[in-house]
């Protein structure tokens, strides 16, 4: 699905489903670098099981026209301006790594246009080590190839993948690779530059947090002191699973969002 805003195209990923505006939304946002296609094991089940799913692609990102967005302050606005010119909240925000970040500002600051929030990948601050900005602030190869390696699990390294004809590694490397110039060291800067501050404290809706065991990204530990920072909080651990959780363990995903979103 793709709309007009404010001068440029969004794009959405639906699942394969035509829009129902009876059903209850699922807005999924991406992280650093990445697109709509990150969320492709979840999108078709949320929209075969109830819902409206609408993974978005960001400004810059996949096929949504327009500039990049330099700050997750800004990014959770254009966000929360998405929902109201959609006119189908509140919503049930699902955000991953960067997309994390965006839904905790979403939900603090518009909360009249979050009814729930999922994270997953997620901490209260999110430092990125400085070969990789390095690497991303010259459009190299070498940018995807260390996200790639430090965001998967150890099965997923070792071909451990969850269907036939599905490599994790190649694909993870082959989302990042295909991102215009600019796109991942923009990101990258965001997730940087943030501090969550006060804002999880802000957040009235329910919260769930999911926790890969073997995430270096973004550790249990730093995703369990955002938790200690949220009011109504569940948390939902993963074994054997890093930072890509919704490719690493899809079966383990799926259902637990059908749980949570009720």
């Amino acid at each position: 699905m793709q709309i007009k805003f404010q001068g440029n195209t969004v794009n959405f990923a639906t699942g394969g489903v035509e829009v129902n505006r009876k059903n209850p939304i699922v807005l999924l946002v991406h992280g650093a670098g990445m697109d709509r296609t990150v969320w492709n094991l979840q999108t078709r089940y949320l929209a075969h099981h109830g819902y409206t799913a609408l993974a978005v692609d960001l400004p810059g990102h996949g096929a949504s026209t327009g500039e990049l967005i330099p700050s997750i302050d800004q990014m959770a606005n254009w966000l929360s301006e998405i929902i109201e010119h959609l006119d189908m909240g509140p919503a049930r925000v699902i955000g991953h790594s960067m997309g994390s970040l965006i839904g905790i500002e979403l939900a603090a600051k518009s909360p009249l246009n979050v009814d729930r929030l999922v994270l997953m990948g997620t901490a209260l601050s999110m430092p990125v080590h400085p070969d990789l900005l390095q690497a991303a602030s010259n459009n190299e190869a070498l940018a995807p190839d260390l996200i790639t390696a430090w965001s998967l699990g150890t099965k997923a390294h070792i071909a451990m993948n969850p269907a036939p004809g599905f490599w994790m590694r190649g694909g993870s490397q082959a989302l990042l690779r295909r991102a215009l110039n600019g796109v991942i060291y923009n990101d990258l800067t965001a997730c940087n530059s943030y501090m969550a501050g006060t804002s999880p404290s802000l957040i009235e809706c329910p919260v769930t947090i999911f926790i890969g065991d073997e995430d270096k990204m973004t550790p249990p530990k730093a995703s369990l002191l955002l938790a200690a920072e949220i009011k109504n909080v569940e948390l939902i651990h993963l074994g054997s699973v890093g930072h890509m959780m919704m490719s690493e363990a899809p079966a383990k995903i799926r259902p637990a969002l059908s749980s949570v979103l009720e």
